[in-house]
């Protein structure tokens, strides 16, 4: 899954990588399963469109290097039997199901063809993948040569597994140290991709619900978490257990390039909202596993993001964390700061688990993130 989120405005700090429209062009797009089965559906967003997506025609083959595919994969999708659908403002489009069978962590590349001018009102900033884009109807194409690439997903917000006994799926709620930033694109190593690892031999899903840039309390780079509990977590079939890494950017933005007029945010609020959170999982009788929040000393330190850490910031980060070890009331925790700290410096991020920025892991952090999770805990087994 990719959460959708709203495209910001111009002016917004960070660049949105998107074309003013998409019309009569191909898009082409990869992601990678979690768990495999012998057919597939694909969902489609105009989650935050404010007009009417028209799909011309869509088709989905097993990945290959860059833009290209396996053509003897290569499948056409229809709904209710048609090669195109319309999909209203606010909605989505789910395919009839596609006869492929896939193992477990196979990639896919979904190609659309957009007839219509179609303005991207709805994306995934933090896609960590490439979207290849060429003129004309080539949704068949082995390989899109000369494409126009970006670093964004849209249109495409999810893949559905039909699996020979019915999964179980755990549910990474959280920002963009879920979302993978840091990570090395196309490579599927963010901590839910190595959870997904982890989790094949038991049969259960790892679907990445980040949003980098999501905040816990108020819209940021995409709408606030408790608004969007209800599509991206407990709409998930099969959903075990929902893991919670949320209020990085509660505690980080105000006053900083992303929120300067933003007051800053107590402890008792971010422990307030989560609270909020743990009552909405135990409606859906929903597994909720809290994260503590990772260390960010120095945060985007001598760039134009600068800002993001101060010693009360800490503070507060410090106390958040205090409760979500020592509450008792998440079904279970996964202390990611003691993972990724420095011991000592333990405001800091190891040096050898950081991006580099001082606020993300790298690829080592987000492997060291997953394999620190105890799976007979997250999925309450013992």
């Amino acid at each position: 899954m990719a959460s959708p989120q709203p495209v910001w405005e111009p002016g917004f700090v960070l660049p949105a990588h998107l074309p003013a429209r998409y019309a009569g062009d191909t898009l082409r797009q990869v992601a990678r399963l979690s768990v495999g089965g012998s057919r597939l559906r694909v969902v489609l967003s105009n989650e935050y469109g404010r007009q009417p997506l028209r799909i011309g025609a869509a088709r989905l083959a097993r990945a290959a290097d860059a833009s290209a595919i396996d053509p003897a994969t290569d499948r056409p999708l229809r709904f209710a039997g048609s090669e195109a659908v319309l999909i209203p403002p606010g909605g989505r489009a789910v395919s009839d199901p596609v006869e492929l069978a896939l193992p477990a962590l196979a990639r896919v590349a979904v190609s659309l063809y957009l007839p219509e001018p179609s303005a991207p009102a709805g994306f995934h900033w933090g896609a960590l993948e490439t979207a290849y884009q060429v003129p004309g109807r080539h949704v068949q194409a082995p390989r899109l040569a000369g494409a126009t690439e970006s670093p964004v997903r849209v249109f495409l917000s999810g893949l559905l597994v039909e699996t020979a006994q019915p999964a179980a799926a755990v549910v990474a709620l959280g920002d963009s140290i879920t979302d993978g930033v840091g990570a090395t694109p196309g490579a599927d190593r963010r901590w839910p991709d190595v959870l997904a690892e982890r989790l094949q031999s038991r049969g259960v899903a790892s679907l990445n619900a980040g949003i980098a840039g999501a905040r816990l309390l108020r819209d940021g780079m995409g709408v606030n978490a408790a608004a969007r509990l209800a599509r991206d977590v407990f709409s998930v079939p099969g959903l075990r257990s929902v893991i919670v890494l949320l209020g990085t950017n509660d505690l980080g933005w105000p006053g900083g390039p992303f929120a300067p007029q933003d007051r800053p945010v107590p402890p008792q609020e971010l422990i307030d909202g989560l609270r909020q959170l743990i009552a909405q999982a135990r409606a859906h009788n929903v597994r909720i596993v809290g994260a503590t929040l990772t260390p960010f000393e120095g945060a985007l330190q001598g760039t134009p993001l600068e800002g993001h850490y101060s010693p009360g910031k800490e503070r507060a980060r410090q106390a958040v964390n205090a409760w979500i070890r020592d509450s008792g009331e998440f079904d279970a925790v996964i202390d990611f700061d003691r993972i990724l700290r420095d011991p000592a410096r333990p405001a800091r991020l190891r040096a050898d688990l950081d991006s580099g920025d001082h606020l993300h892991p790298g690829d080592a952090g987000y492997r060291a993130m997953a394999e620190g999770i105890d799976l007979d805990l997250l999925l309450g087994r013992r």
